[in-house]
């Protein structure tokens, strides 16, 4: 029986897989040129899988034993087998001999990779190119970021590199496609490492800033999970189970939440089939969504730990999900570029955001559990009781009470404190009373400070937009652009919440409903 899984390899046998048979056709097509490539994407993106997937369709039948892998990964080194040239040499052969063992039927080819006089680069290149004359090897290192920060690692890509230009002017013969795998982007890592002072260049060595990876084409391939291509997982499942699922509608739903993000699609899945007793519907994802976002795991580990380990990172997410900051998507900028090689960052039309949901309420779970550690705000809302009756949310009351807890923060707070942590205080009085029970989705823009906050609680949604007061004729746009908002929605109730920093005694201060271009918009200025 099928199961899905969330560790380790998926294997379409064993396990329900999505069928990525395109992204592998594509992969073999950049094979066929005889191209190398790097495929940097964030943890738990299906990299190995990926990489396990190609090789068993280079090796299928269709090719007709046109090539050879050798599928290797850095995992298994450690530091002490990149001492030095001649250790590093010594086990990548061991790696590359073990790898086509398993393919290759000539005992007396594998004991030539086996041998043990390569103690050079300059030797394992020579090695490399009589081992390849006459043969298409293909090259793939998985887990190959793990020493990234060694010189003898970047001697080696160097090498490679060497090989490939000598193999296009006709005299070399050496690896036909060379695959590495990893998160960290290795095309600049020279420059980075000599930047951080964990590379001093020698004096014999010219052209420094050169990369050693130059040579490879652009990775282009979307490697999420786009519905159609989540819905051939649910089919198979379908297919034994019989349970009556919209697979349709779920795949989109999981899609909503996860952006196609491999490891967190799958973990759905599997919390729905293994604990919601299958559960294929609407709710039954938003309460998987919720177990996910609830627990501890290795890519929440990192999230968190990334975030505390680059201020810069953390800084541009906060004034991104907070401030309503416009931010540029733009990967020559280090922090986005970090930001988005971590998995954490898109581009929406030219600008940053959030990759998707389940990640950005991490990331606001993060920055309100700070906020609340700090100690510089001490806010106490209301009894849930007071504000959930009978499993439905009075968004209504919810803001009225937040407006007088606000009321007594502007007391002792400072204009400049209170613009950079209104929208956090608001989030930050939410959030007890949706955990468990629902999710908050935040767009942030910089059309002088909007938010639009949506609440799904239950089967009820709330549409709130956060504004700064910037007198009557904006605030009157405001309302226009929650009406325009609330038809793309279909919905016909909005809530507005304007923060007035003004420290006149006369300032506006108002909860009401009024209507507006045939909208309801309860308007909360505080």
């Amino acid at each position: 029986m099928k199961k899905f899984n969330v560790t380790g390899i998926c294997v379409p046998e064993e396990h329900y897989t999505v069928d990525i048979s395109g992204k592998i056709s594509q992969m073999v097509k950049l094979i066929d040129e005889r191209c190398y490539f790097a495929i940097n994407r964030a943890r738990q993106y299906g990299k190995t899988t990926a990489l396990f997937l190609l090789e068993k369709e280079l090796l299928s039948q269709r090719y007709n034993n046109k090539y050879l892998v050798a599928s290797i990964s850095f995992q298994k080194l450690s530091e002490k087998h990149f001492s030095s040239e001649e250790v590093f040499c010594a086990a990548f052969i061991r790696q590359v001999a073990r790898a086509l063992k398993f393919i290759y039927s000539s005992q007396s080819y594998i004991e030539q990779w086996e041998n043990h006089d390569v103690g050079d680069f300059e030797l394992l290149s020579e090695h490399i190119a009589d081992l390849c004359s006459g043969r298409h090897i293909v090259l793939i290192i998985d887990e190959v970021d793990r020493m990234s920060n060694n010189r003898v690692f970047l001697q080696f890509l160097s090498m490679l590199r060497d090989n490939f230009i000598e193999r296009s002017k006709g005299k070399c013969d050496t690896f036909h496609s060379v695959i590495l795998a990893g998160v960290y982007d290795i095309k600049n890592i020279k420059l980075k490492m000599i930047s951080e002072g964990l590379y001093i260049p020698a004096e014999t060595e010219s052209r420094i800033y050169n990369s050693p990876w130059n040579i490879a084409v652009n990775f282009i391939i979307d490697m999420s999970f786009c519905p159609a291509e989540i819905a051939t997982m649910l089919k198979d499942y379908e297919s034994e189970y019989n349970t009556g699922m919209d697979i349709t509608a779920i795949s989109e739903e999981i899609y909503k939440y996860t952006d196609g993000y491999p490891f967190m699609v799958s973990r759905i899945c599997q919390c729905i089939d293994e604990e919601f007793d299958k559960k294929w519907t609407q709710c039954g994802v938003q309460a998987a969504v919720n177990a996910l976002l609830a627990e501890t795991n290795t890519l929440f580990d990192d999230l968190k730990k990334n975030i505390e380990m680059y201020p810069d990172l953390k800084q541009f997410l906060r004034e991104l999900l907070f401030l309503g900051e416009n931010k540029t998507f733009n990967t020559d900028n280090n922090t986005v570029n970090l930001g988005h090689m971590f998995g954490y960052l898109k581009s929406e039309n030219g600008r940053a955001a959030v990759s998707n949901r389940i990640f950005e309420m991490r990331i606001y779970n993060y920055f309100i559990a700070e906020n609340e550690n700090s100690g510089e705000v001490k806010i106490k809302p209301p009894q849930k009781s007071e504000i959930i009756e009978n499993g439905r949310f009075n968004m209504e009351l919810f803001l009225r009470k937040f407006a007088q807890h606000y009321a007594e923060i502007f007391k002792l707070k400072d204009e400049k404190f209170l613009e950079s942590h209104g929208g956090l205080l608001f989030l930050t009085y939410l959030k007890p009373f949706i955990n468990g029970h629902g999710f908050c989705h935040i767009e942030s823009q910089a059309n002088d400070f909007k938010i639009d906050v949506t609440v799904d609680y239950e089967s009820e949604q709330f549409i709130i937009e956060l504004k700064i007061w910037h007198g009557a004729k904006a605030h009157e746009k405001a309302y226009s652009q929650l009406a325009n908002y609330l038809k793309i929605k279909n919905a016909d109730t909005g809530y507005l919440l304007t923060f007035d920093f003004r420290k006149e005694a006369n300032k506006e201060r108002r909860a009401e409903w009024i209507e507006f271009d045939g909208k309801k918009i309860f308007d909360v200025i505080i």
